[in-house]
């Protein structure tokens, strides 16, 4: 895999070199062109090109979307100096992004994230253009391009809601023609969908170069898309109804990948952590990043530099509320009472996945360093004085590299793992009515959270118990739905996904906003915080995008 790692690096270099105005049309690498690149060994070249630019992390285009995922939510501060550090980070911490005031960042993310949909699609159209004959893994290559095309749609639809989908058949003259609301917002999510598919039925179960594609991880992606999709969503982002056949479609899926060699990790830990640990048993697809390639810093997670408790870092901070979710009585979590008094490490006890998610003063940062926190929050009267973990290495690694004034690491970005196949799963049961044969599945999540203390030794208030109906709860449909929905919140914490869970289920207005106002009595920049219901359950189509389109974008309801 580091030959697979070395090649992508050398691509970067010859195919950044320039690009066009609009990311939507093909770029023209350097200058290289159609006509130029028909060889079988200059399309693998464009195709791990495709795989290189999921990879360009900088800082406004962070793989783990913490930007978007998890400031916008209940689970972290934005953190840094003040509120006017990173500005356009405050107005998504407070529900307030308006057209204008933050749209260079998210022009930017929106750009990017088009550059890797036309790497992709530049593959395909080469791909196209040879037969099976003159190129053997044709189709398996085809489907790893649409895997990644569909992947960075997903992203974009996530977070924009209606986003012009754009595929390899389009010329540049289509292509300035494809308006952001041509197809409705089911339409759009089984176009998709549909990228997943092909990728699902034509891609191997294994690959010998860790790193691409496989038939597993396009299931779990195709369970993920339809999971999403069986919210049903009017023009308001309301949601509407739950569609049963696409809750059945994450079933089928979610059984397959359950045959595979994937599992959970024996640690929660693992998952997390560098080197040897990377591409275990639980990542089912992440992008792959390295060190001491050729390049001056390596190929590194540049988006995460930020989170780093540094001087010139400190951002995506959990947030108190994030920490008083993991407390727990007899072993199961508080629900409705969790936020009533702040975490009490005396008189509380905890699950486990606390201490792997948010590092704590006086605890060991990543397992080893005791001092690391000591004086690094930057302003810890306004964002306290809990940093992330997962995302982030120990300082004391090789993995842990200052690029200018920043540390950035080489440690993968994990975009889909094992535990959300089994989560998905229990949502779809409990959603179709079989909430019974949901428990066992959140019980395994459970469990694996109770044994992953190996490198928390430290820790000596944790407790952490399985559901047992009619012991310590009555496992209804509604306490099920309760009890999945937290579990997605401890398991997938940090990780980006919080907001976009809110959203799909419908009930982001009353969580963000019961969350401000218990916010607002300790923090002053969240007085008057409001998440307006029909607007902020996704961010504004960039004006820029707006303009250049010359209209036929049009904006998101709300704004």
């Amino acid at each position: 895999m580091k030959k697979f790692k070395i090649t992508v690096l050398t691509l970067i270099a010859i195919f950044a070199m320039n690009s066009c105005k609009d990311a939507l049309v093909i770029p023209s690498y350097g200058n290289l062109t159609e006509d130029n690149l028909t060889g079988v060994k200059q399309i693998e070249n464009e195709v791990i090109s495709a795989y290189a630019a999921i990879g360009n992390d900088e800082v406004n285009r962070p793989l783990s979307l913490w930007n978007y995922g998890n400031v916008r939510s209940d689970d972290a501060y934005k953190g840094g100096n003040d509120q006017n550090d990173g500005d356009f980070l405050h107005f998504l911490e407070i529900s307030s992004p308006s057209i204008g005031n933050e749209t260079w960042y998210t022009d930017g993310f929106w750009y990017n994230n088009y550059v890797a949909i036309s790497r992709a699609n530049f593959a395909l159209q080469l791909l196209n253009k040879v037969s099976d004959s003159e190129m053997s893994n044709r189709k398996v290559r085809i489907a790893e391009m649409r895997f990644l095309r569909g992947h960075m749609h997903f992203i974009q639809k996530i977070i924009f809601k209606m986003v012009p989908y754009i595929d390899e058949t389009k010329s540049p003259e289509d292509i300035a023609n494809v308006s952001n609301v041509a197809l409705t917002n089911d339409e759009l999510w089984q176009k998709i969908a549909d990228d997943f598919q092909y990728a699902y039925d034509n891609l191997p179960e294994s690959q010998t170069e860790v790193g691409r594609a496989n038939k597993y991880a396009a299931a779990a992606y195709l369970a993920k898309v339809y999971l999403y999709k069986a919210y049903r969503q009017d023009d308001m982002h309301n949601v509407v109804s739950i569609d049963q056949n696409d809750m059945k479609k994450v079933l089928d899926l979610t059984a397959y990948v359950m045959t595979s060699k994937y599992r959970l990790e024996s640690d929660f830990a693992n998952n997390f952590l560098p080197g040897s640990f990377e591409n275990g048993p639980e990542s089912m697809f992440a992008v792959q990043y390295s060190q001491n390639d050729g390049t001056t810093f390596g190929r590194l997670n540049m988006g995460n530099a930020l989170t780093t408790p540094t001087p010139g870092g400190d951002f995506n901070k959990p947030s108190q509320n994030l920490v008083d979710a993991f407390k727990t009585k007899n072993g199961l979590p508080l629900f409705d009472t969790f936020a009533d008094a702040d975490y009490n490490e005396t008189t509380d006890k905890v699950d486990p996945r606390l201490f792997h998610t948010v590092a704590i003063p006086g605890k060991p940062y990543k397992y080893t360093n005791v001092n690391f926190l000591q004086n690094q929050s930057r302003n810890p009267g306004m964002y306290g004085y809990y940093s992330s973990l997962k995302e982030n290495v120990d300082p004391a690694s090789i993995y842990y590299v200052k690029t200018g004034p920043w540390y950035a690491n080489s440690k993968n970005q994990i975009v889909i793992r094992y535990a959300d196949v089994i989560l998905m799963r229990a949502e779809a049961l409990i959603e179709t009515g079989s909430y019974n044969d949901a428990l066992p599945l959140i019980n395994q999540i459970r469990n694996r959270a109770k044994a992953s203390t190996g490198l928390i030794g430290f820790a000596t208030n944790l407790d952490v118990q399985p559901y047992q109906n009619g012991v310590n709860c009555t496992w209804n449909q509604d306490f099920a739905r309760k009890a999945l929905r937290w579990e997605r919140r401890l398991e997938f914490a940090m990780e980006g996904s919080r907001f976009f869970d809110l959203t799909r289920w419908g009930v982001t207005d009353a969580v963000i906003n019961n969350y401000y106002r218990k916010e607002e009595l300790k923090h002053t920049f969240f007085q008057g915080a409001q998440f307006t219901k029909n607007k902020n359950e996704y961010v504004p189509v960039p004006i820029q995008q707006i303009n250049f389109s010359k209209g036929i974008y049009k904006q998101n309801y709300g704004f």
